[in-house]
């Protein structure tokens, strides 16, 4: 009786908090190395916004995303107007709000709703990848550690381009960030290889969004708005096409 109260609620020993500390920060230490040469080159760009080491750390830290972070500081160095940065950090992360709808469903019944706005809080799209393939239901502890560690990195990664400056070559800037990308389609493979319904959505997000880039129209669109409208579309045709199967209920 008391493995299935545990098991509904997602009440947790202490000694279970602390293993999913330890694997957290296990699984969020080759995220957080490969932020750290992500985040260098955004502050090497920080630095010729204007930004000081210190507010380069503190930015990094609260934001923690590479693309949204990019146009911020784009838009400072060219003096832009405060809504226009909004509106341009908005459609940048629109999609960290999909990320924590999805997540949702993995955070056990009974997680107080502080937990649940914290865990949504710490959703990047690496975090958010190995969050959801946790076995079962995702524990709070698990996602802050993997943050935690990720983070401070991240954050640490663009205060020291911002020391760095522009002192670095373009071109070692350059590969210093293949390295993330490198990880994400590694986070992404091993589910794939499993489940043939997920390479199927896998290449299906490949292939599209490889169109979208060139096709009239929505090439024009950022790269936000289409990464939102791909990612709607091809999760709602795999969720019509193949519908996870609940064991006690049937279809979810």
């Amino acid at each position: 009786m008391k493995d299935l109260v545990k098991k509904e609620t997602g009440a947790a020993t202490t000694t279970d908090v602390r293993r999913e500390v330890v694997s957290g920060l296990r699984d969020g230490t080759p995220i957080a190395m490969g932020y750290f040469a992500v985040a260098f080159s955004l502050g090497i760009i920080a630095k010729k916004a204007g930004l000081t080491a210190a507010l380069g750390f503190v930015c990094s830290f609260f934001t923690r995303a590479s693309a949204g972070e990019y146009g911020v500081y784009t838009l400072m160095a060219i003096n832009a107007a405060y809504i226009e940065v909004v509106a341009m950090s908005l459609v940048a992360n629109l999609r960290y709000m999909l990320m924590s709808a999805a997540f949702s469903q993995k955070i056990a019944p009974g997680t107080p709703w502080y937990h649940r706005v914290l865990m949504a809080c710490c959703i990047t799209d690496e975090v958010f990848g190995i969050s959801v393939n946790h076995k079962g239901y995702t524990p709070p502890a698990y996602t802050y550690s993997a943050a935690l560690v990720s983070t401070l990195c991240w954050a640490s990664g663009c205060a020291a381009g911002v020391i760095a400056g522009g002192l670095l070559p373009h071109a070692i800037v350059s590969a210093l960030s293949v390295a993330l990308y490198g990880m994400f389609i590694a986070i992404i493979m091993p589910p794939s290889r499993t489940d043939r319904n997920v390479l199927y959505a896998v290449v299906a997000s490949f292939a599209l969004s490889g169109l979208c880039a060139i096709a009239p129209i929505v090439s024009e669109w950022s790269a936000g708005t289409r990464t939102i409208v791909l990612t709607v579309a091809i999760s709602s045709v795999a969720a019509w096409l193949k519908p996870v199967k609940d064991n006690n209920h049937g279809e979810a």
